[in-house]
C-alpha cells in the first residue's frame, strides 16, 4: 500500500513539473525607441517595415528588433525610396543598464520627382514614322 501511495505521489509531482511556464517569460522585452522621419519635400508618407508610419516629419516609437529594418517612403509625383536603418545594442554591465540606439536617427529621404507619363499621341507619332520609313 505505501508503494501506491508513494507511486501516486510521485506522478502528480511529475504532473505538476510538465505544466510549468516556458523561460521565455524571464526574457527583457525589446526596449521602444523613438525614430524621427523626414522627407524632401516634407509631407510623404513614411512606413517603417515594423508596421508604424506617418506623413513627414514625424516620429514614431518602435520596438527594437534584434536586426536592422527600413523605411519605406512615398509620395505622389515622386519615385518611391527605402532607407535602411541598424539598430545598434550596448550591452549593459553591473554599474550601467544596456542602451539601444538608432542609426540614422533622423531617418531621411531625398524623394525624387518621378517623369512624366508617355504621351500616347507621341508614340502613335513615332510608330507612324517608323512604318513610313520601313515602306518608303
Amino acid at each position: 500500500m505505501r508503494r501506491v501511495i508513494a507511486m501516486t505521489i510521485t506522478g502528480y509531482s511529475l504532473a505538476g513539473c510538465s505544466s510549468l511556464p516556458s523561460l521565455d517569460a524571464f526574457k527583457p522585452t525589446p526596449p521602444t525607441v523613438q525614430v524621427q522621419l523626414d522627407s524632401v519635400p516634407p509631407g510623404a508618407d513614411a512606413r517603417t517595415s515594423l508596421g508604424p508610419g506617418c506623413k513627414t516629419p514625424c516620429a514614431v516609437a518602435v520596438s527594437a528588433p534584434d536586426s536592422g529594418f527600413s523605411v519605406a517612403y512615398t509620395l505622389n509625383r515622386f519615385q518611391p525610396a527605402t532607407v535602411p536603418v541598424q539598430v545598434i545594442r550596448i550591452p549593459g554591465d553591473y554599474s550601467s543598464p544596456g542602451s539601444t540606439t538608432i542609426d540614422p536617427n533622423p531617418v531621411v529621404a531625398e524623394l525624387q520627382p518621378a517623369g512624366p507619363p508617355p504621351r500616347a499621341a507621341a508614340m502613335m507619332d513615332t510608330a507612324r514614322t517608323s512604318a513610313i520609313a520601313i515602306y518608303a
